[in-house]
């Protein structure tokens, strides 16, 4: 797909000031009601600023939730997927469902691509380039105001429980070599698939030298051009992986699928309805596993796309039924041992073999990883099923959840907005989809335990004498009646 023409400056500028004078008509300024609680610095803190985070401070902010930080431990600009792991071209679905701006249609991706190359070429568009979304977020952040401190990474989580009456969370961070603490009254955790443990790596590439493998999430396809890859995997980023050293100049590419044919269907394809996405972590825990289990089960669906674009290059070749028994180091590559018994020679591997859901082992988690709550506490699983009943089982709103009742009730405050939080809410959590239902949700319930936390605090607000101020009396003691009290008195 052709880059449109430069963007139009001066009317991205324009759109990003109308953004904030819909906010000021609806009454959506950000002014912060929530008290402030002594010896806390935040009352959220969100970690990752990607379009999860972005928008999950975006509607802090329209709820009234003030003392909101945002950080991310990469560089202003390179925030997420888009520029990074991220390796197609086009995203997933035609032009874009509602994004992170939350119904405020002048941060919307159509309101931006318009303002950037004209009505006739969003009109024209197709599907939306990959870098180009990637424009739209890193616009939708300055346009929102929602201030991001970059290069900073969390690393360690410390309930403040029995330390103070407020509790709250103390949050470890470094930074340009150096550590500091800060203190919170609730954490989102906006960290795509770093909270849930990071890729997958399979036993079979275990003993291979770091040289020889890398996984589809982080490797450079220049690096390899000349070389001959094969890829362990079939879903959507083996392909969009393949795509990519293709055309990087790779001198071939061979992908392994243990499949007797590609998936040729989506499993989720029935999910994809409003009631299904804003309502499914309603279900009783039985269902939502019955139906879990079952898309796990079946392969994961390559978009055609992603298929096509490997598939265009002569030096692309598909194995089927081709499980891997072995890997070790020959010669200067890799020898493959396939489960029927034959070979193949490759001078890398790459793994598109996903990715973990434990949310135990993010490593800021640590001090506390046994603590939370997984779905294999919660329902029966099979051998087949426990790397998908590894992940994290949460509340209505995202919240982690206590594997011991009473054992950690801070887990509460944590909100986890990473990948595996899709076990419990049926959808990609993080997507583009996912964000019109999932944030306000979880907004609205992080409003609601602020609120009640302070309880005491509102109730002395409401219950105070009432003053005098607001109608002053000489406004109406001239209209008083003649031996009226009032009157008299004057």
């Amino acid at each position: 797909m052709t880059t449109p023409a430069t963007p139009d400056i001066n009317a991205l500028a324009r759109l990003a000031a109308q953004a904030q004078a819909d906010l000021a008509r609806i009454g959506e300024t950000g002014t912060d009601w929530v008290p402030p609680a002594e010896g806390i610095d935040h009352n959220v803190v969100v970690v990752g600023a990607g379009q999860s985070g972005l928008s999950a401070a975006f509607g802090l902010r329209r709820a009234g939730i003030g003392r909101v930080s945002v950080v991310d431990a990469a560089r202003a600009g390179h925030e997420g997927i888009w520029r990074g792991p991220a390796r197609m071209t086009i995203l997933r679905t035609p032009k874009v469902p509602p994004g992170p701006e939350l119904g405020l249609p002048s941060l919307s991706f159509q309101a931006w691509y318009e303002a950037a190359y004209g009505v006739e070429a969003y009109a024209a568009l197709p599907t939306v380039p990959r870098e180009i979304w990637a424009d739209y977020v890193a616009w939708f952040r300055s346009a929102s105001a929602v201030e991001v401190r970059n290069g900073v990474t969390l690393a360690r989580v410390e309930p403040q429980e029995g330390r103070r009456k407020e509790g709250g969370l103390r949050l470890h961070f470094t930074a340009e070599g150096k550590t500091f603490t800060e203190t919170t009254r609730k954490l989102v955790l906006a960290t795509g698939i770093a909270g849930s443990g990071g890729p997958f790596i399979p036993d079979v590439v275990a003993n291979l030298p770091g040289h020889l493998y890398a996984h589809t999430h982080a490797f450079d396809p220049k690096a390899l051009a000349g070389r001959r890859v094969a890829i362990l995997g079939s879903a959507a980023s083996a392909f969009d992986a393949a795509g990519a050293l293709l055309e990087a100049g790779a001198g071939a590419v061979d992908l392994f699928s243990r499949g007797a044919d590609l998936a040729r269907g989506s499993a989720m394809k029935p999910f994809g309805f409003f009631g299904a996405w804003e309502h499914f972590h309603a279900l009783p825990d039985a269902d939502r596993w019955a139906v879990m289990a079952h898309f796990r089960r079946r392969a994961s669906f390559p978009p055609p796309a992603a298929v096509k674009r490997a598939a265009a290059h002569a030096n692309f070749r598909i194995h089927l039924d081709a499980g891997w028994n072995a890997a070790a180091p020959h010669g200067d590559g890799v020898r493959i041992t396939l489960n029927s018994g034959a070979t193949f020679d490759a001078d890398f591997i790459l793994l598109g073999t996903g990715y973990q859901a434990d949310a135990r082992l993010y490593p800021p988690f640590a001090d506390f990883a046994p603590s939370i709550a997984r779905w294999s506490d919660k329902v029966a699983v099979d051998e087949a099923d426990a790397a998908l009943a590894s992940a994290p089982y949460l509340g209505p709103a995202f919240e982690l959840v206590e594997s011991e009742p009473g054992a950690a009730p801070f887990l509460a405050d944590i909100h986890f907005l990473a990948f595996s939080a899709m076990t419990s809410t049926g959808r990609p959590v993080g997507d583009i989809a996912s964000l019109r239902h999932n944030i306000p949700r979880a907004v609205a319930a992080i409003g609601r335990d602020l609120f009640v936390a302070d309880r005491a605090k509102h109730l002395a607000r409401f219950l105070a004498p009432v003053g005098t101020d607001d109608l002053p009396r000489d406004l109406y003691a001239g209209a008083l009646a003649a031996g009226d009290a009032l009157a008299a008195a004057e």
